[in-house]
């Protein structure tokens, strides 16, 4: 039928990940909807879960009922058109960018509603380098493109309000008030629904209650950022009386790190290579305060016990799964190190040995150990406190050696670099970024540094009056950071062999 004056369907365009309850959301709609009289047709696209594709949900709602269109039948689409879509829901502050990109948020039309909240794509956690999308970017799209933005952390509210996410999301909707519906009505799908009904309102409460105090939100990048550190007594005091003030917010996040992984003593010792570098610019020092602290946490079995067992991660499992107090949830670890992890963790003399017997012996190289623990059980935690509690020895091992080593020459060539170039300085201390992870992605990581030095670094240190030494190294660095396969790396390194000879 042909739409009489200016009545239209409403359009709403919901984008979620797997998981989170997009289908039961789109429910709760579809059955306020009829429950009201309106004419009301809904589509979904499943998508696929941890992030690597997207769920969408399409619905449109015409706004007179049933007996008001006396017996005409309106025609509703099932398929979203950019530029023609009312209300749009993200679930993930990244979804909301995915649909803006695709043309369905604009200014004359559309009111946004989104969590500002963010859940990593594959590609984001692949990355070498901090794969993260800007939130603050896809923030400032929202606000110029949408007629009307409303955007919070709903993960934040579902979790204090012990409720799914769907039902914060409902909740923020019916804040908007968007659509032709009042919050009774949604209450009341809902309770017909008769699933976790109590929990569901609950939940669609405090969205309601939110959404009217966050109408437009800055959205909340410092949650992903390190925590204020505390002042580990007069531990940080100290190390702040001997280092200059640029790295003083540094040094509040590296002191308890240290501190945890490994002892005092550890943090003192720093200090002690922090200023040992002498007068550095700030911004060098920074640099190396950062990267040095990353460096001296190394990953290995150890330090992936210790964070198995810290307390707060049993309680975010327990809030992720919705347990309710009291009610027993199950937690299963799964452990594969290989022969280089289990190296690692060896007395320095038997990881040499190891390794030695592995580089001789392809099948040697392939050797992993599986195991799979119930941490939520006793038995399971005290496998895991056995590992975390080879700390004290940590000291002694073969990884320990190997990367005190590594950090020294790393500190040399910085304090080397500075006699004659800071720029080159700079980025010989932001190259360890190179230098993280676990397994493979270490393994990757420190090859390509060592490739970086030994093609960059230490020419240019062996003969200062080298041009463009700082350039090519920062050009270096960041291909290897966007590119896992070393091809563009190798382009690079290649083009300065040829340069030099």
């Amino acid at each position: 039928m042909n739409a009489p004056g200016d009545v239209r369907p409403i359009a709403l365009l919901i984008g979620a990940l797997g998981g989170e309850g997009g289908g039961v959301l789109c429910g709760w709609i579809v059955s306020a909807a009829e429950a009201r009289g309106f004419p009301v047709q809904s589509t979904s696209i499943p998508g696929v879960a941890q992030r690597t594709g997207a769920t969408t949900y399409y619905l449109e709602i015409w706004p007179e009922t049933w007996s008001d269109l006396a017996g005409r039948k309106p025609v509703l689409s099932l398929t979203a058109v950019p530029g023609d879509v009312d209300v749009v829901v993200a679930s993930e502050l990244l979804e909301a960018g995915r649909i803006i990109s695709q043309g369905y948020v604009t200014p004359e039309r559309t009111c946004l509603l989104a969590s500002t909240h963010r859940v990593f794509t594959t590609a984001e956690k692949m990355a070498m380098g901090d794969g993260r999308h800007d939130s603050q970017s896809v923030l400032a799209a929202a606000r110029a493109q949408a007629r009307h933005l409303s955007a919070f952390d709903m993960q934040k509210v579902a979790e204090a309000a012990g409720a799914p996410l769907s039902a914060i999301l409902l909740g923020a909707l019916a804040g908007t008030g968007t659509l032709p519906l009042a919050a009774d009505e949604f209450r009341q799908a809902i309770t017909r629904q008769g699933k976790a009904v109590e929990i569901n309102l609950r939940g669609f409460d405090a969205g309601l209650a939110a959404a009217a105090d966050a109408d437009v939100d800055g959205g909340d990048d410092a949650a992903h950022q390190p925590a204020a550190a505390d002042p580990f007594g007069d531990l940080l005091e100290t190390a702040k009386a001997k280092l200059p003030a640029a790295v003083h917010e540094t040094l509040g996040h590296a002191m308890p790190r240290l501190v945890i992984y490994q002892d005092a003593r550890y943090a003192t010792e720093y200090v002690d290579r922090l200023t040992a570098l002498g007068d550095l610019s700030p911004d060098i020092l920074n640099a190396v305060a950062r990267h040095l602290a990353v460096r001296m946490t190394y990953e290995d079995v150890i330090r992936v016990a210790q964070v198995k067992l810290k307390s707060a991660r049993m309680d975010r499992i327990r809030r992720e799964a919705g347990a309710a107090p009291g009610e027993p949830v199950y937690v299963t670890d799964l452990f594969k190190p290989g022969v280089a992890e289990i190296a690692d963790i060896l007395p320095a003399a038997w990881g040499v040995r190891l390794m030695a017997r592995a580089a001789r012996h392809g099948r040697v190289a392939t050797w992993n150990w599986a195991l799979s623990l119930r941490t939520d059980r006793i038995g399971g935690a005290l496998r895991l406190s056995v590992l975390a509690g080879l700390r004290r020895w940590r000291r002694r091992t073969y990884r320990y050696a190997r990367e005190q080593k590594a950090i020294e020459a790393w500190l040399k060539d910085i304090a080397g670099a500075a006699e004659h170039d800071e720029a080159l300085a700079l980025e010989v201390a932001r190259s360890a970024r190179l230098i993280k992870g676990y397994g493979d992605t270490h393994s990757r990581g420190e090859g390509n540094f060592k490739s970086l030095r030994d093609a960059i670094i230490l020419p240019a240190l062996a003969n200062p009056e080298t041009p463009g030494a700082a350039a090519s190294l920062a050009e270096a660095r960041e291909a290897a950071l966007a590119d896992p396969d070393g091809r563009k790396l190798d382009e690079i390194l290649t083009a300065v062999r040829e340069t030099a000879d």
